[in-house]
């Protein structure tokens, strides 16, 4: 998939979310506030919140899609996972505040009576939001973005959230007033959950954690197919953004030319980018083969 392919896809299930999102926000305060519901209009409340969460998402696509710059040597794609981070913590105040107001509303026994067009709503917002969660959930995999996996999230959050809301709704329309704060506290541990992946993943990648190990070893396997590639001496990889930067030492005859040998190179780099289409680079360092050697490194 071409670059400004995957960025487009990406852009393509961002928008999406954000309008539906702005239309179930106005059909949620509006069922809230007529339907009686307290539960229906804090959940109306939330998806306003996360506008903030799409937003910069759609901000973060547009900065990582910039190519690499004096000041930004190896691009922007950290904007990416900076989105993924801001999100995080938008999901865990979400789970926070909803958690604080089940434990209020109970202490107080301040229990509504709500309608069934409270009910009707919170119904409508599970069968989108997970409908949403599967979209976005399966194009994040897809080009492994970070800012889209955790938009995902943000909706599973949601279609929890609502599930709670449902359950509580339900509950106070048939007499049992506590069933509403009740089941809101029992999903916000569910977001909470949610928000600690999220914001982990972020860390994660912003503090340029490893990738997964059978990436390595394919990227390794993949090297050494290359004739006059003895042996890969080490391999790192760090995520930025949708793309993977690679930095790769071989060993190869140190009898060979230095053209000879950065054809070889050439060819190893040539080789990942048509067989692993989300590698952004793959910086190649050159060692003796059966030689002793120092590599120098002071991290």
């Amino acid at each position: 998939m071409q670059r400004d392919e995957r960025f487009n896809k990406a852009d393509q299930i961002i928008k999406v979310g954000f309008w539906v999102n702005a239309v179930l926000m106005v059909m949620k305060l509006a069922a809230g506030y007529w339907g009686r519901s307290d539960a229906v209009f804090a959940d109306g409340i939330e998806s306003a919140c996360d506008f903030i969460a799409i937003g910069s998402t759609m901000v973060a696509l547009r900065l990582g899609r910039q190519p690499y710059d004096q000041k930004h040597p190896y691009g922007h794609g950290r904007a990416e996972s900076l989105a993924a981070l801001l999100i995080g913590l938008v999901i865990g105040v979400t789970g926070v505040w909803i958690l604080c107001d089940a434990v209020q509303t109970i202490m107080r026994r301040d229990f509504s009576s709500p309608s069934w067009i409270a009910v009707a709503a919170a119904v409508i917002t599970i069968m989108v939001k997970e409908w949403l969660y599967r979209y976005s959930a399966t194009t994040g995999k897809q080009l492994e973005s970070p800012s889209l996996l955790a938009i995902a999230q943000d909706h599973r959050k949601d279609a929890l959230t609502s599930v709670a809301t449902l359950a509580g709704v339900v509950g106070a329309v048939l007499g049992w007033g506590i069933m509403d704060p009740l089941a809101a506290g029992l999903t916000s541990v569910f977001i909470l959950h949610i928000g600690w992946q999220t914001l982990s993943a972020a860390c994660h990648d912003l503090m340029d954690g490893a990738v997964h190990g059978d990436y390595i070893q394919e990227i390794t396997s993949l090297a050494e197919t290359v004739p006059q590639v003895e042996h890969v001496h080490e391999i790192r990889a760090r995520r930025s953004g949708q793309y993977i930067i690679i930095d790769l030492k071989l060993e190869m005859d140190p009898q060979m030319t230095v053209k000879q040998s950065h054809d070889v190179a050439t060819e190893v780099k040539r080789l990942i980018f048509d067989r692993m289409h989300n590698v952004g680079d793959v910086m190649i360092h050159i060692n003796p083969h059966d030689e002793a050697h120092e590599d120098l490194i002071r991290l």
